[in-house]
């Protein structure tokens, strides 16, 4: 399939996703931001819902920047949601690795005598290979879902999957954008363990903030979000 991005309009935004985490009073949302990804075994919903709430302001106002990380029961509520829509979608993959696990084990595709080390071996190549597919399927879905989300309010965009797979069908280049921009946002985050792990929470607060940027782009301005 051949995508023109060149005539695309989405180019110039989704390429703003880069620098929008150091739009507006983006130094009075990093400090709590970082405090969150520190804390995110505790955190974890509060942060998602933060993620929404940056998609939403992306949406409405991108030239603002980020908007501020305050609990709210919106906050919350969206972090519950997005939480659980991400966890229904990873489950089968995680359940399927101890199978296919022992399937790789039981096949004899290599030859040590240290049994356990190959089932270490056996589980981590189960593991690489389920990534990929449970990757393309958060990619195909995840961000048309979370831009509908973030301005519908509506659980049930996140249960929508064929309304995902619709829209990027119908704007391929759009979410080939977005997608690189959120893969390649959170490869920087990735990046940043080098840094002795000093740059590891910073970066994935920024992978978050230029993810949602990235996302509300594949959701048109000007749509009246339905009331909550």
């Amino acid at each position: 399939m051949e995508v023109n991005v060149v005539n695309n309009p989405h180019v110039k935004l989704v390429a703003d996703s880069f620098s929008w985490p150091f739009r507006g009073d983006w130094k009075s949302t990093w400090f709590p931001g970082a405090i969150a990804v520190l804390l995110l075994p505790i955190a974890f919903i509060p942060l998602l819902g933060y993620a929404i709430a940056a998609t939403r302001a992306a949406e409405t106002d991108p030239t603002n920047g980020p908007p501020k990380l305050a609990l709210s029961t919106r906050l919350l509520s969206d972090g519950f949601w997005t939480s659980l829509a991400v966890i229904v979608l990873t489950a089968p993959f995680l359940l399927a690795i101890n199978p296919f696990a022992d399937r790789l084990y039981d096949a004899h595709l290599w030859h040590m005598t240290d049994v356990p080390l190959s089932q270490l071996y056996a589980h981590v190549v189960a593991a690489s290979l389920l990534a990929l597919p449970w990757g393309l399927l958060l990619l195909l879905h995840m961000p048309h879902a979370t831009a509908r989300f973030a301005r519908t309010g509506n659980p049930r965009d996140y249960i929508d999957l064929p309304r995902s797979i619709n829209a990027v069908k119908n704007d391929f280049a759009t979410w080939n954008l977005a997608a690189a921009a959120i893969v390649t946002g959170w490869a920087i985050a990735v990046a940043c363990v080098g840094l002795l792990c000093a740059g590891l929470v910073p970066g994935v607060f920024y992978a978050i903030l230029v993810s949602a940027h990235a996302t509300a782009v594949l959701e048109p301005q000007g749509k009246n979000p339905r009331a909550r």
